[in-house]
């Protein structure tokens, strides 16, 4: 069976020598990538949807192979394809591999926290984390592309799971936004409101027309990504997210040392961590927001 893979494998475009060394240094064969025709692709069915497994197997004609140790993911023969299905568009099920499931179980989230998604899109994961949360807490989605997070947006949307959420563009390694929290709740640094036109109202995907105009010029120009000194850019907030009402100087403010120390976030998910910290073994780590810069805590 080996021969077999290597000789499947000769027939494919040569791999690239950085990544061939990568596999070595890790113990990995390459053979492996001759066989992608074997390996499961996985979903994960939204909470509630288990009485409807038999109508989606049917749908999908191939069994839905539950995964034992991952709650609510399934196995499906890797040829068969979900977006055209009635169970995904109607928001029954989600495209998501079990490693990315797995890191977010990790992450160990409780209702009521308040969770921080670094490199967010395209969203699958952002949506496990809204699903843990249920009605509680608070979850801001960052992601360098614009594009790319609009993306994430429109997954919460379609999923209905957008209500406490948050998504700025914006540099993950220099984020430093707080959530919402008790100081801003109790109206510190949000007086009058009344007398202060540049508040959130509640969100709308309509745009006025000063705004398209920004974006046409800015999509002519080319605009660069973000950078570590760019002001994130706040693309999406649901209505329970604790923005609507507030100054929008206030919310976009950069935390101070203190402030994050008392109201940071609870948990931090960073599905491409090793591109900032390459010493660290793991990508999934449980992280403390102290100051500007993340400081990072394995627990």
């Amino acid at each position: 069976m080996a021969d077999d893979a290597r000789s499947a494998l000769a027939s494919l475009p040569p791999l690239p020598a950085a990544f061939l060394e990568f596999l070595r240094e890790n113990g990995l064969d390459p053979a492996m990538y001759s066989m992608a025709d074997t390996i499961p692709r996985y979903i994960r069915l939204k909470p509630g949807m288990e009485p409807q497994i038999p109508e989606i197997e049917s749908e999908l004609k191939c069994r839905l192979d539950k995964v034992s140790w991952l709650p609510d993911f399934y196995a499906i023969p890797p040829e068969v394809h979900i977006a055209g299905s009635k169970a995904y568009q109607q928001g029954k099920i989600y495209g998501i591999d079990a490693a990315s499931g797995a890191a977010i179980l990790a992450l160990d989230v409780k209702p009521g926290d308040h969770v921080l998604d670094l490199c967010a899109a395209p969203g699958a994961k952002l949506c496990m984390l809204a699903d843990m949360l249920g009605g509680t807490g608070s979850l801001t989605g960052v992601d360098v592309a614009k594009h790319r997070l609009a993306a994430c947006r429109t997954m919460l949307q379609k999923y209905s799971l957008g209500d406490r959420c948050r998504l700025f563009v914006a540099d993950g390694t220099s984020f430093s936004i707080l959530p919402v929290n008790s100081s801003l709740d109790s109206g510190e640094g949000s007086t009058d409101l009344k007398n202060n036109g540049n508040t959130f109202s509640e969100w709308t995907s309509k745009r006025s027309w000063k705004d398209r105009q920004k974006s046409k010029k800015a999509k002519i120009a080319g605009s660069p990504q973000p950078t570590s000194t760019s002001e994130p850019e706040l693309i999406y907030y649901g209505k329970h997210s604790g923005l609507i009402g507030l100054r929008k100087c206030d919310v976009l403010r950069p935390s101070d040392d203190d402030e994050a120390r008392s109201s940071g976030y609870d948990k931090v998910f960073h599905g491409n961590l090793k591109r900032y910290c390459p010493f660290l073994s793991s990508t999934v780590l449980t992280l403390v927001l102290l100051t500007t810069k993340l400081h990072i805590y394995i627990v």
